[in-house]
């Protein structure tokens, strides 16, 4: 079981002008405690989960990139990219791109993009979720087609590409995580065209059992191999040396990512409360030298 790190609230001290240091400062903190990678919640506005629509976010693939020059191991990407707030290929420039520039560790995260409210408010088209999902699954058959370097063009009922040449081509391939709560849909696009999914924790271990047992007929239906899709999840992680209140202490979290382990889970993103606090990571590594330990 590796970990890695989503940063989903930038309410960090210092104010603006400390913004930059911060964001650095967390993710060699990260790489240093043996993190295995970064992730980026994909929006232009604050959502409820996190904080209140004014509070601070940044843009995902600008933080991508800039992370990316100040480290040199640990993998990027986003959970998930809003499967309409770009077009595909300015997206899969942006990605290649950020492959290239930190040395093959980007990952393309994407699902369909949910949050109304911030499409309205920033001039993002709505669509109605048949289309978002129309839209979604060409995106991928396009993604797939432009990591396997296939420059034929592409007709679709909303996209077309002419000729899609991406040069330089990504230093690896980048693995397509595809993501999003609306399982029913979300699964037969996991099954058909991703090389890993992300299912929330907070359901618990039946609940995740359950989806990875539909997850798997999909898979079986389309004669995929359901073990060679990586199995993510994600959750939150607050440590502590006593365990007290909401916390957990290093064993404890031991336990509980092994119990995930056994359910497939090869890779658990996890929010901090205060990633900004370097002390916070201190038991992060800790808990992934214990975690290495079990491999």
């Amino acid at each position: 079981m590796r970990l890695g790190l989503l940063l989903d609230r930038f309410t960090w001290p210092g104010g603006l002008d400390a913004t930059g240091r911060t964001l650095l400062q967390i993710a060699r903190n990260a790489e240093a405690a043996g993190m295995a990678s970064i992730w980026l919640n994909d929006h232009y506005q604050q959502i409820e989960l996190f904080g209140e629509t004014t509070d601070p976010v940044l843009e995902s693939y600008t933080c991508l990139g800039f992370i990316a020059a100040a480290t040199s191991r640990v993998e990027l990407g986003t959970l998930t990219t809003g499967g309409h707030h770009r077009y595909p290929g300015p997206l899969l420039k942006i990605v290649t791109t950020l492959d290239v520039l930190s040395g093959g560790r980007a990952w393309l995260g994407i699902g369909p993009a949910w949050n109304e409210q911030e499409q309205r408010a920033l001039a993002i088209p709505t669509y109605p979720w048949a289309e978002r999902f129309e839209r979604l699954e060409e995106l991928l058959q396009i993604t797939r087609q432009v990591f396997d370097g296939d420059r034929r063009p592409f007709e679709g009922k909303h996209y077309q590409l002419d000729d899609p040449v991406f040069s330089p081509p990504p230093v690896r391939r980048p693995p397509i995580l595809v993501g999003g709560a609306h399982e029913r849909r979300v699964f037969p696009l996991v099954a058909k065209y991703a090389d890993a999914c992300n299912l929330f924790e907070a359901g618990g271990l039946q609940m995740m059992r359950l989806k990875l047992g539909i997850l798997r007929k999909h898979c079986d239906e389309l004669g995929r191999d359901f073990d060679s899709l990586r199995k993510t999840s994600f959750g939150s992680l607050s440590l502590s040396r006593t365990g007290a209140g909401q916390t957990q202490t290093v064993a404890q979290a031991v336990e509980r990512f092994a119990e995930l382990a056994a359910e497939g889970m090869e890779l658990a993103i996890v929010a901090l409360p205060d990633a900004a606090d370097p002390a916070a990571f201190e038991l992060v590594a800790e808990l992934v030298k214990e975690l290495e330990g079990q491999r």
